[in-house]
């Protein structure tokens, strides 16, 4: 059965269940915040990249100061001058703001002013270690930077960092209020991910545990707090789920799970599209649009 860190996206091997306990958690946290040698990153991951950014020509490029060094972002004008709003839109983990390039035209084409960014270890943003909160710190500096933002569109982990940012609990100082929410093929229980990330690595039971608490320390909030369906209800918007079947790197449970705990929230499955190519579906693009354009 593959997981969220798909087998077949692996090299080497990198095993710590043989260390100390405390420096198998300490190495595994430092590898589990860089992006760039995680093994859900494809083989061809360059060649994608190479290809993606050629989406980005219709945006304006910007550097983007934040407390997580510069990051690099993209602000996309609409069509026939009047916006229908801003969107804020975030990508998911070992990808960049290219991979939602497609996603951002369409809405640019529909009248929305899109803003998207590299997040920090991710594409061209300076950084090149993150955290799920340097993420979240992150994309709230650039939305306050080019907003007001009045939607948030986000894949994967984005959404866990977008959803920080609404709820604006710890370690956020304050919210950012979006009035709707579009998340695609989003996880919902965090500790999920640090698990599976564990027995990619054969921690034991204590290494995990030390582990988990690099993150609790830097969260400044217990790891079972990190669900979507919790971060969801605390902002009290609605939101439109957008998950396919068959996606075997976050599967199609945690969609279930959030609309389950969020009456607000509206589910809509498609199959056939994985975890990556929903990004690119016309009834997918189509469907988040008409849903903001009802906000």
């Amino acid at each position: 059965m593959t997981t969220f860190f798909d087998r077949r996206f692996r090299t080497r091997p990198v095993r710590y269940g043989h260390l100390p306990p405390d420096l198998a958690g300490d190495l595994a946290y430092k590898r589990f915040c860089q992006p760039d040698v995680s093994t859900r990153r494809t083989p061809d991951h360059a060649v994608l990249v190479e290809r993606a950014r050629f989406h980005l020509r219709n945006a304006q490029a910007l550097r983007i100061p934040t407390t997580e060094r510069e990051v690099q972002a993209y602000v996309f004008e609409p069509d026939g001058g009047a916006s229908r709003g801003s969107v804020l839109v975030a990508h998911g983990w070992t990808s960049e703001a290219s991979f939602m390039a497609v996603f951002a035209e369409q809405l640019r084409r529909a009248g929305f002013r899109v803003v998207t960014f590299d997040q920090p270890g991710h594409g061209r943003s300076a950084q090149r270690a993150a955290s799920l909160i340097d993420c979240a710190r992150a994309l709230q500096q650039v939305a306050e930077a080019l907003g007001p933002l009045r939607f948030a569109v986000a894949h994967s982990m984005g959404s866990l960092a977008t959803l920080l940012v609404g709820e604006g609990g710890p370690p956020m100082q304050r919210a950012t209020p979006f009035e709707r929410y579009v998340l695609v093929s989003s996880p919902n229980e965090f500790v999920a991910i640090t698990r599976e990330f564990a027995d990619e690595l054969e921690l034991g039971a204590a290494a995990t545990r030390s582990f988990e608490q690099h993150v609790e320390r830097v969260a400044r909030r217990p790891i079972s707090t990190f669900t979507g369906a919790k971060l969801l209800a605390a902002t009290g918007r609605p939101a439109l789920l957008l998950h396919s079947e068959d996606d075997t790197e976050v599967p199609f449970r945690n969609a279930e799970e959030i609309a389950a705990a969020c009456p607000a929230a509206r589910l809509m499955a498609v199959d056939g599209l994985g975890h990556r190519n929903i990004l690119f579906a016309p009834p997918v693009i189509r469907a988040a649009i008409s849903y903001l354009q009802d906000g």
